[in-house]
């Protein structure tokens, strides 16, 4: 299965792109600012999205991407998402006054868009992909994502043979709950957001992201022993340096007898991975 980093900021800027990230060809997690960066082509080989939560960082290229896609498709586009992501997004997007309502255009029987609603706790298949909906703690109601490519069953609880899962956790505070599910998942990698630096601590708690003092705590709940490439995506562009320099400074600060070091990086825009 192959990831491709479309955008991976928390804000937008000169070589900044908010939060979108396409899974083999057919396959978009969020619909960012990078959607921006596919071709008309790419676009039209896109036949699920799956949205974390309803923020315009999320969200924000999904209308314009239709538009751009549409005549060129002979199926919807399938809009996968919770229910009250969804709800959002019709009520203050494709809502005719700020966009059109593509699930009815060009005709109710025959739109460019459905959706489709999710459930946390929710596996399917998507794409001949395996996907599981997680949970997140978030000011909106919000989900993450565990995917693992498919032939083959992907592998969960009590399951070592299956294929790896790429894990997202998408915009989410502290999430013991996330944790428990991680630990039984054959993890391949995990990209996890960290929005402010300590300074802005107070601030990240209350809009509920993670800060790397509380990405910290977060990670001693990985189970010990378990071990995988841990990519810190969302940062704010403004602070992005000092986030990784604080998150580096609590690596080292680890004792040396501690096996939960982490191997932790730093995500950009236009990397691609195989997981």
């Amino acid at each position: 299965m192959k990831v491709r980093v479309l955008g991976c900021s928390g804000a937008i800027g000169k070589g900044c792109r908010t939060t979108s990230f396409l899974i083999d060809h057919d396959l978009l997690v969020d619909a960012g600012t990078g959607v921006g960066d596919l071709t008309l082509e790419e676009m039209r080989s896109i036949d699920h999205v799956l949205l974390t939560h309803s923020h315009l960082d999320h969200v924000a290229a999904l209308p314009l991407m239709v538009d751009a896609a549409a005549s060129g498709r002979s199926q919807p586009l399938q809009v996968h998402a919770l229910q009250p992501t969804i709800d959002a997004l019709k009520a203050h997007i494709f809502n005719n006054t700020i966009w059109p309502d593509f699930s009815r255009i060009p005709s109710p029987a025959a739109p460019f868009i459905t959706y489709h609603a999710l459930e946390l706790g929710q596996t399917l298949t998507l794409a001949d992909k395996h996907i599981e909906v997680l949970p997140a703690v978030h000011t909106v109601p919000a989900a993450g994502y565990a995917i693992a490519g498919m032939p083959g069953q992907a592998g969960s609880q009590g399951d070592t043979a299956g294929n790896p899962y790429w894990v997202f956790t998408g915009d989410t505070e502290q999430n013991p709950a996330l944790w428990a599910r991680i630990n039984q998942l054959k993890v391949g990698m995990l990209v996890i957001e960290t929005a402010f630096s300590n300074r802005e601590s107070e601030l990240a708690r209350r809009s509920l992201h993670l800060s790397p003092q509380a990405l910290a705590s977060e990670l001693d709940c990985i189970a010990p022993g378990t071990s995988y490439p841990i990519y810190i995506t969302h940062t704010k562009p403004a602070e992005t340096e000092l986030i990784m320099a604080e998150i580096e400074c609590f690596e080292q600060a680890r004792p040396a007898c501690d096996q939960a070091a982490h191997d932790i990086r730093w995500l950009r825009a236009g990397q691609e991975f195989e997981v």
